[in-house]
């Protein structure tokens, strides 16, 4: 009896999958029948193949088959993200090993060496993807910043601008010191760390024998603190009402502001404000008009107002700082503390808040349809005890952060006039007529105006996905859409 010759998978696997392609098996266009529609989650252009990829790609697969043998009309729209920091980190390192810097070159030229590497790597992941055998419709193949989509972005920017959905200002924003852009809340990983907690003596003005003990973890924003906040409810606290109180180390006088934010039970009951560099400071000095002092470069090295700080990582200031402070007699003493410190997803550096000018998109208009559809079971959750967790989320959300201070990615159509005022358009050509439109000057000239330098949070277009992918957003006769 002959033995049956050792089964190769990748024979049968290639065969097939070819015959499959070559007869346009997973092709899908509107025809009439009830469509069953799965859009890939985009992965990022940088990336290869990894077990999270294969598991959710297999479970799109395997349901979208069953659709089409259901008699589905069954459509799988394949895909990648350019992913801005990513890439841009990417590239930046690229160009290091070959001992250019970014800031040596123009935007246009960085722009393609990003190119290069995206038409290099970008289409990994989907190869890998086909390797599996994954059923999608290769006809549809899409790019977060190709045509179609970057024209709906731009078109989609425009026209929530115009309803007063996005609009610019300055903000305390998650900082990443390394890739040196903002990023949005939902790209800091928070993680536990072993740090310390620093009890600092913060004396009394014209009353050199008392002081008030305030803690801290991070000592090196002293040089920012504008006010010490008690609890108007506090007791221990009354006596410092209407007081200032020195900064330790730093010699500047700051009142002495009372708010019931403050929590009692932590540290001493006495808090540091810091305007510039804690968002939730930030909105104590908005509401008793504080000033902020913005103490750090954009890289984490402290600025001139760090004194003679300046020009030193913030990290190496937290050190020196102890040290001073203790040699000072401004240390009361220091405390091992373990407690959770945001990192940048992408760089895996902790994160810095900081007083920045930024785009933003308001989002409680946008989370509350979201928010009805989910809690009027019009989209339901699997397992339905998200419901909870969803609400939690669309209830707080807050005013999101869209641009970056990076040059991969889609650039944000606003152009600056020489007074200073704001014109958003599709181009430039469309900018410099509405400019002349809006100011009456029609000497204006395209050297008169310039684009924001800014890019759109990668998230800005990925958000899109699930429409754009299917041709314009904003076309209301798009019938694929």
């Amino acid at each position: 009896m002959e033995i049956a010759s050792k089964y190769n998978p990748e024979e049968v696997e290639s065969k097939w999958y070819n015959y499959w392609m070559e007869y346009g098996c997973f092709i899908s266009k509107p025809d009439g029948r009830k469509p069953y529609t799965v859009v890939i989650p985009p992965p990022n252009v940088t990336g290869v193949l990894h077990m999270g990829h294969m598991l959710n790609n297999t479970i799109q697969d395997i349901l979208v088959r069953r659709a089409r043998m259901k008699g589905f009309n069954a459509c799988w729209v394949p895909g990648t993200d350019h992913a801005s920091i990513a890439t841009e980190a990417k590239v930046v390192g690229r160009l290091a090993a070959q001992g250019i810097r970014k800031q040596d070159l123009s935007r246009e030229e960085f722009l393609k060496h990003a190119w290069d590497w995206t038409h290099e790597h970008g289409g990994i992941i989907l190869e890998q993807l086909k390797r599996l055998g994954a059923s999608c419709d290769w006809t549809r193949t899409a790019f977060t910043m190709d045509e179609s989509r970057s024209e709906s972005v731009i078109k989609v920017f425009i026209d929530l601008y115009n309803k007063g959905l996005i609009y610019r200002g300055i903000r305390v924003v998650n900082w990443d010191p390394q890739a040196l852009t903002a990023l949005s809340d939902e790209e800091v990983v928070y993680k536990e760390s072993n740090g310390k907690l620093y009890y600092l003596r913060y004396f009394v003005e014209n009353e050199p024998e008392r002081y008030i003990v305030v803690a801290t973890t991070r000592p090196e924003t002293i040089m920012g603190d504008t006010a010490v906040c008690i609890n108007p409810n506090d007791e221990r606290y009354h006596w410092l009402k209407g007081k200032r109180v020195i900064v330790p180390g730093v010699g500047r006088a700051v009142p002495v502001i009372e708010d019931e934010y403050v929590d009692m039970e932590f540290g001493t009951g006495c808090l540091k404000v810091t305007p510039a560099h804690d968002v939730n400071d930030y909105m104590l000095g908005e509401k008793h008009r504080l000033e902020s002092i913005d103490i750090f470069l954009d890289n984490g090295v402290l600025n001139a107002h760090g004194g003679h700080y300046a020009g030193m990582d913030r990290f190496d200031v937290r050190k020196q700082i102890e040290q001073d402070l203790t040699d000072a007699g401004l240390m009361e003493r220091v405390e091992n503390y373990t407690n959770k410190v945001g990192y940048s997803e992408r760089t895996d550096v902790p994160i810095e808040p900081k007083l920045s000018m930024q785009w933003f998109l308001r989002m409680e208009d946008l989370a509350k349809p979201a928010l009805d559809a989910v809690m009027g079971d019009e989209i339901k959750l699997h397992p339905a005890k998200f419901k909870n967790t969803y609400r939690h989320w669309m209830e707080n959300v807050k005013d999101w952060c869209i641009s970056r201070q990076l040059w991969w990615g889609h650039r944000i159509p606003a152009y600056y006039l020489p007074d200073g005022n704001i014109v958003v358009a599709e181009n430039a050509e469309d900018a410099l007529e509405q400019a002349r439109r809006t100011t009456g000057n029609q000497a204006l000239t395209a050297e008169d105006i310039r684009q924001d330098a800014d890019s759109l949070d990668t998230w800005f277009s990925s958000w899109l996905w699930p429409m754009s992918v299917f041709g314009g957003v904003m076309d209301s006769e798009n019938e694929e859409l």
